[in-house]
């Protein structure tokens, strides 16, 4: 079952000019696929969806799967999104997966989903009698030509998940939230008394929100989109814990938020550290 690409254009009207999509049954990766269509010379504005993604790919080597049996139930995209070549190099995109947040999660708020937070640097959560679970991620990956940076900017959202899985997030025996219990959005229409979430709908408006994004994180950076996703942040002003790739803490504190470059900022005992991604995990700790 693939997308409609016809009804796709129609909803997204005047923006559809702005976008080149390739609608597969199955693939790998659509990053992978799309990467493939960039050396190729794809436009910037590409975009590759696909109905099954088998071997789909989050942050820390984590897999990020379409449910093979019902693709109704998950979007899964990739947009390819070109930007010159300015002073500070690729470094200066820094900030672009929040941006990239904040545009998802606009297109899920104008369709009246209920609950929906940003949790540094990527994931989508959504938060159902004050416990967060993750709705989706984005993964970023850039690459540098002579004149431009060239940005590849995976999503996936868990519009309804197999009857196995858990929908209420535990906790460890440390008192941490399990923010990688996965939610989706079909209990979020639910409780908003909403109709199912039609992926082509959703689709449209997410490429509609992206372009609106990008277009203001191209020509003046993260900082005048820190105010929206501060406003959504999750932890904020809550105490965290920073983990490394062995589950080490590598900081703990009091979460400010982020800095103009999308930095994360912990404040401590010893003043307030600026931390960009990496692997790392970032997670909230009991208060007592």
């Amino acid at each position: 079952m693939t997308f409609d690409l016809v009804r796709l254009r129609d909803l997204l009207g005047a923006d559809a000019a702005r976008f080149d999509v390739e609608a597969l049954d199955e693939c790998g990766s659509t990053s992978d696929e799309l990467s493939a269509r960039a050396a190729r010379g794809a436009p910037s504005g590409a975009v590759v969806v696909a109905d099954r993604q088998l071997a789909g790919r989050g942050r820390r080597g984590r897999n990020w799967r379409s449910w093979r049996e019902a693709p109704e139930k998950n979007l899964t995209f990739s947009l390819l999104w070109r930007f010159p070549l300015q002073a500070g190099g690729a470094g200066r995109l820094s900030g672009l997966s929040l941006a990239v947040g904040v545009a998802v999660a606009r297109a899920l708020e104008s369709l009246g989903v209920p609950g929906v937070a940003l949790k540094w640097p990527n994931d989508i959560l959504l938060t159902t009698a004050g416990s967060y679970g993750k709705l989706g991620g984005i993964l970023v990956e850039l690459s540098t030509s002579r004149h431009m940076v060239e940005a590849i900017i995976g999503i996936g959202l868990n519009l309804d998940l197999p009857p196995e899985a858990a929908q209420t997030p535990e906790k460890d025996e440390k008192g941490r939230e399990d923010d990688n219990t996965a939610f989706s959005l079909a209990p979020a229409a639910l409780s908003a008394a909403l109709p199912g979430i039609d992926r082509h709908e959703l689709l449209a408006r997410l490429l509609a929100e992206l372009l609106r994004s990008l277009e203001s994180f191209s020509s003046a950076g993260f900082s005048v989109l820190r105010e929206e996703w501060m406003r959504r942040h999750a932890w904020q002003d809550r105490p965290v814990a920073l983990f490394g790739v062995r589950g080490e803490v590598l900081n703990a504190g009091r979460c400010l938020g982020v800095d103009e470059g999308g930095f994360l900022l912990i404040e401590s005992d010893s003043g307030v550290e600026r931390i960009l991604s990496g692997d790392v995990s970032l997670r909230p700790v009991d208060e007592t």
